[in-house]
């Protein structure tokens, strides 16, 4: 009997993770509309991430929905400083 070959294709994605004041860390895949998770700690947060992004991804494949490529993005910090007379 021949063995069958699965084909595989390997996705990379952006996660940000955020702590959060409850505790834990919150984790958004900005490439992946919608999808945010999270965990009690950082290595919980990272294995939950990699869950969702897997799920997600069998989601559209299996709705024979295109999976999106992530794109290069820029991140910065910015800063405003904001007046004491600011009023509505």
């Amino acid at each position: 009997m021949k063995a069958k070959q699965i084909s595989t294709t390997e996705y990379s994605f952006t996660v940000i993770y955020e702590p959060i004041k409850e505790g834990g860390y919150q984790a958004i895949v900005p490439s992946l509309s919608g999808l945010v998770t999270y965990g009690r700690t950082f290595e919980e947060a990272k294995e939950m991430s990699r869950d969702a992004i897997l799920c997600h991804l069998e989601a559209l494949k299996k709705d024979k929905e295109e999976i999106p490529m992530e794109k290069s993005m820029l991140q910065e910090r910015v800063t405003v400083s904001l007046g004491r007379s600011f009023a509505h």
